[in-house]
């Protein structure tokens, strides 16, 4: 009976050992997920020849996408063309470019290549301070920019 009992306690502190051993362990966050920005635009994908491409992909049940389209509409010009890739009309586009969160905002030069982006809502300031300067380097003041993105996934 005295080895039955021995048994018993042996067992309930290692399961107590085990319990107090699982609370200390330190578990690693879960991965987050990353948008992904295309380095270059396929401006045969979009209407017109200006310089400057600015596309917005975005949805119409996406309360950031209209704001950041209010924002980015100011910027059209006849050196920048703002084109709105919204998922319900142009979902082939998101497809081709790997879009899988919206607002994403690229910044393509004449040659397709993707100068400045953004991902998720921004101020106008970024936006514009980004345009201004991928159009002409040294334009705005160091660190003005925000969180864009220049020539990288984010």
């Amino acid at each position: 009976m005295t080895q039955l009992i021995v048994a018993a306690a042996v067992c309930l502190a290692t399961v107590a050992l085990a319990a107090v051993l699982r609370r200390r362990r330190v578990v690693a966050p879960p991965t987050q997920p990353r948008a992904v920005v295309p380095a270059q635009l396929d401006r045969a994908d979009f209407a017109g020849t200006t310089p400057w491409l600015l596309v917005l992909f975005s949805s119409a049940t996406c309360a950031a996408c209209a704001d950041v389209r209010r924002k980015a509409d100011v910027l059209a010009s006849a050196q920048v063309a703002v084109v709105d890739a919204e998922f319900g009309t142009h979902r082939s586009l998101h497809d081709k470019y790997g879009i899988t969160a919206v607002p994403v905002v690229v910044l393509a030069d004449g040659g397709g290549v993707v100068r400045a982006s953004f991902v998720g809502p921004m101020t106008a300031t970024d936006l514009w301070a980004a345009v201004a300067e991928a159009r002409q380097p040294g334009s705005t003041p160091s660190g003005i920019v925000g969180h864009c993105q220049r020539d990288a996934t984010v």
